[in-house]
């Protein structure tokens, strides 16, 4: 396990990029009806994350909470093993810990973060079709969800060149997501206690917003 202070640029990366895509897949509704969020919803939940690492016997396990607010962006935030929180916005992202800035990194600086938020803001509008000028979308029935295996367009485009596919199984929301990277190292997320209101957001949740933007 890696404390905080010793999360590397690459690994920062990784991270952002893997809560930016498992959190476009959180408001779809099965079977290509989506569960949009409108101005000023928010959607919340948890999630735990098994990563598996080659060399590794067993996965690395997180878990944590995320907020999904539509227009401003994303908090995901990691309680264990090690407390980090991550903010994605339309400028770019801040991670936390400990009350101290680990990183800030602009959407100048790392354009595929800009691409990944357009996405996200396409999906959470119920508009697919962002998503499949990135990734050729295939559905199946799963019982009474639907599985969606994600696999992407453009393998040498940088904002895909991380992953290998994407497997989500939706009921109203996400329920599980295993995203293959090019490495072969995967992940398998699962998220509970899913809701949407209308808002407000904490202080808290809007002054992590608004920090990411300062």
């Amino acid at each position: 396990m890696i404390a905080p202070r010793m999360i590397n640029r690459r690994m920062i990366d990784r991270r952002v990029f893997l809560a930016t895509l498992a959190a476009a897949t959180l408001p779809a509704r099965a079977f290509a009806a989506p569960a949009t969020l409108k101005a000023g919803e928010i959607l919340r939940g948890r999630f735990t994350q098994d990563r598996y690492l080659k060399g590794f016997a067993a996965p690395i396990r997180s878990d944590g909470s995320f907020v999904l607010s539509a227009g401003q962006g994303l908090i995901w935030r990691v309680a264990k093993p090690f407390a980090t929180t991550t903010v994605i916005t339309p400028e770019g992202l801040v991670q936390v810990a400990n009350g101290r800035e680990l990183t800030r990194l602009s959407a100048t600086r790392a354009p595929f973060l800009a691409r990944l938020f357009d996405v996200l803001n396409a999906v959470m509008a119920g508009d697919w079709t962002q998503v499949e000028t990135m990734f050729a979308v295939t559905r199946a029935p799963a019982g009474g969800a639907e599985r969606l295996t994600l696999t992407p367009r453009r393998p040498e485009d940088a904002a895909a060149s991380r992953i290998q596919s994407i497997a989500v199984t939706i009921d109203r929301f996400a329920q599980d997501v295993e995203i293959r990277r090019a490495d072969d190292d995967y992940d398998r997320l699962a998220f509970v206690d899913q809701t949407v209101s209308a808002g407000p957001l904490s202080a808290d949740e809007q002054t992590l917003f608004d920090s990411a933007r300062s």
